[in-house]
């Protein structure tokens, strides 16, 4: 059971939205207690309805029935105010080292439970970055994609070979995905390889649009 911390950052879902995306984040801070006192101080104007701590520890900040500010300007699969249709999760990581094995377990249990409580499918789970490419990195490269997906928490993860690397081509698959929010051809490229192939470097190539193509099939 998490531990309940309110936090006063919160209001009601605007235009009787309800959840149906998971927006995972990592607090660039130096600690889970520090990231605590910004995620409920007033002035911050920031929170989310979940904070991890790298040791597993589970903070409940806001209820899930409100509308938490974690999210900000972004834009997924063509929908803005991804705070209104959303549970904002925070993982205690600083954004340049891997993710704790406690940490990850308890995230798979938080999961479970909300994706059942909100019917929230494995697309439904996506990064921040995702929603706001340019501006945001996390939860970034470490980030274990790929795990989610094989335990059913993410969207699947299977290359389609073929497709060669063209930029409009790439656009569209990416948009397809639920990558619309406007953004340069370097920092779509970079998301994407972060979400897909995080081992990626250079030049779009084949294998990136191999990777989204086979993404964009699990989708649909």
């Amino acid at each position: 059971m998490p531990l309940w911390h309110p936090s006063p950052n919160f209001g009601p879902r605007r235009d009787g939205l309800i959840p149906h995306l998971i927006v995972l984040h990592y607090t660039a801070m130096q600690s889970a207690e520090a990231a605590l006192d910004r995620l409920c101080d007033p002035g911050s104007e920031v929170s989310a309805h979940y904070l991890i701590g790298r040791d597993g520890k589970l903070w409940q900040l806001v209820d899930e029935s409100q509308r938490a500010w974690h999210a900000g300007a972004g834009e997924w699969a063509g929908m803005d105010d991804i705070n209104s249709r959303s549970i904002g999760v925070e993982l205690d990581n600083a954004g340049n080292h891997p993710f704790s094995e406690p940490q990850i377990a308890t995230l798979e249990g938080l999961l479970s439970g909300v994706m059942v409580r909100h019917s929230i499918p494995p697309a439904g789970v996506i990064g921040h970055a995702d929603m706001a490419p340019g501006r945001k990195r996390d939860p970034g490269p470490r980030f274990d994609w790929a795990r989610l997906a094989r335990k059913g928490m993410a969207q699947a993860i299977a290359p389609i070979c073929g497709g060669v690397a063209d930029w409009p081509a790439f656009r569209d698959l990416a948009r397809r995905a639920g990558f619309t929010a406007p953004t340069s051809d370097g920092d779509l490229l970079a998301v994407v390889r972060w979400r897909l192939r995080p081992c990626g470097q250079g030049d779009l190539c084949a294998a990136d649009m191999a990777a989204l193509a086979g993404f964009v099939a699990q989708c649909h």
